[in-house]
């Protein structure tokens, strides 16, 4: 079911964190043809995202910290641990972008070497042994901590969820909208779903004695800190309100069945279901619990909206992610008229299951349903295919509007913001016919 209280949580958000905010630009760096036709054959693709209490070790930790203390393995260029292949991800400087017509034979879950990465910095190289959580805030009755054997130990859950980055699609404002935008040029492979299991942040929470004046949660990670424009943001924190971090988020140390990756968040990280992919920080080292609003540059700076559709201060801070949908067909691919195709995609939203799916083959002049197949759980995507054999050479515009439980619809456009976030309009995902 929706997040009941997301609203309420949005309202908060806005209300405590109405302060006046520096006027700067956003430092942050910031479906399928099964790629096969249905008679089995490839298609031609030509064109190949309050500082921490005192008590708190806060040591540097840089590429080669062992979360403290170094063990080996030595990040990329990009920063990032796992192998990029060109055909399966598109580089963004310290991020990789998942390509969606990779996606044609992958089913539910995105394996973990082809989930997409979103770095701020570089990815931190952990030793689960050295590592500890620690809790600490007026929260709490007093600061409590957890080694990874620990956390192991204690009751688990195995969840589906998707982690989005907000600013997934921030290459369609230009490229779709003619709207310019600043940040990494995400286009619609910031996602990615698997089956995370870890412990209830509410169970670690209660261990810890939260109190009921408690009002936020914010974790921190153990990446290098993040500088830009000679300002020292410090590791990246968000803080999120207790009601949600209570209800449904999970402290996740497996991915897929396996330990967390490096670049995914080894040992430890937050997933926050529904929210923007920020909410769920990796690399978690400390988290604080407080009775009274807490802030960072996450969430007072960055991940808020800007531009004249919103107040000089900004939107309230980002929290749940929109409806969106994408084929799992290469960007411009080509295909052959008179030949059938097996069109695939998944549509997704942070507000629940979604409900029906539409697909335009004409450019939106009109519209049929896409039929479901395969798990249809909330905070995740579904999938859907279409046939279509196309008989008009040139070019050809392909449509998928989504609509989830709540009936939130895909619009037409997104409304326009500096940094790009948010962006849930139906694409218009290009192909070109041609004759045999």
């Amino acid at each position: 079911m929706p997040y009941e209280d997301l609203n309420d949580e949005a309202t908060y958000q806005r209300a405590r964190a109405g302060q006046i905010l520096r006027e700067t630009p956003d430092r942050l760096r910031s479906a399928s043809v099964d790629c096969r036709t249905a008679d089995g054959r490839a298609i031609d693709d030509r064109t190949r995202d309050s500082e921490a209490a005192d008590d708190v070790d806060d040591r540097t930790v840089d590429d080669r910290t062992r979360g403290g203390e170094a063990v080996g393995g030595e990040p990329s260029a990009s920063g990032i641990v796992k192998p990029l292949p060109p055909e399966l991800f598109i580089e963004h400087e310290t991020n990789a972008e998942m390509r969606w017509d990779a996606m044609g034979d992958i089913g539910f879950h995105v394996p973990n070497n082809r989930f997409f990465v979103r770095n701020h910095t570089s990815t931190p190289i952990i030793d689960a042994a050295t590592w500890r959580l620690r809790l600490h805030g007026t929260g709490l009755n007093g600061p409590r901590s957890f080694g990874y054997e620990e956390l192991l130990a204690l009751p688990s859950v195995t969840r589906d969820v998707a982690i989005e980055c907000a600013g997934n699609g921030r290459s369609l404002f230009t490229a779709q909208q003619h709207q310019e935008v600043a940040g990494t040029p995400w286009r619609l492979g910031g996602i990615g779903v698997a089956r995370w299991r870890g412990v209830p942040l509410a169970t670690v929470l209660e261990r810890s004695g939260i109190i009921p004046d408690a009002v936020d949660v914010m974790a921190r990670g153990l990446d290098p800190a993040y500088v830009a424009d000679g300002v020292d943001y410090g590791r990246v924190r968000r803080p999120i309100p207790v009601a949600k971090a209570m209800r449904d988020v999970i402290l996740a140390y497996e991915m897929n069945d396996e330990p967390l990756p490096p670049d995914h968040g080894h040992p430890v990280r937050l997933i926050v279901p529904g929210w923007i992919g920020l909410a769920s920080v990796k690399w978690v080292g400390d988290i604080e619990v407080s009775t009274s609003p807490l802030f960072s540059p996450w969430n007072t700076e960055f991940y808020r909206m800007f531009g004249d559709a919103y107040p000089p201060q900004g939107s309230a801070p980002l929290t749940t992610r929109g409806v969106r949908s994408a084929f799992e067909l290469p960007w411009n691919a080509t295909l052959v008229a008179g030949r059938p195709y097996l069109l695939r995609g998944r549509s997704w939203s942070g507000n629940g299951r979604i409900a029906d799916v539409e697909v335009s083959l004409d450019g939106g002049a009109t519209w049929q349903r896409a039929p479901l197949r395969g798990p249809h759980v909330a905070s995740t995507w579904t999938r859907w295919q279409v046939t279509w054999k196309p008989t008009e050479t040139g070019r050809h515009l392909l449509l998928a509007r989504a609509t989830d439980e709540t009936g939130a619809v895909q619009p037409p456009r997104t409304t326009h913001n500096d940094f790009g976030y948010l962006f849930d309009a139906v694409v218009r995902h290009p192909v070109t016919v041609v004759s045999r």
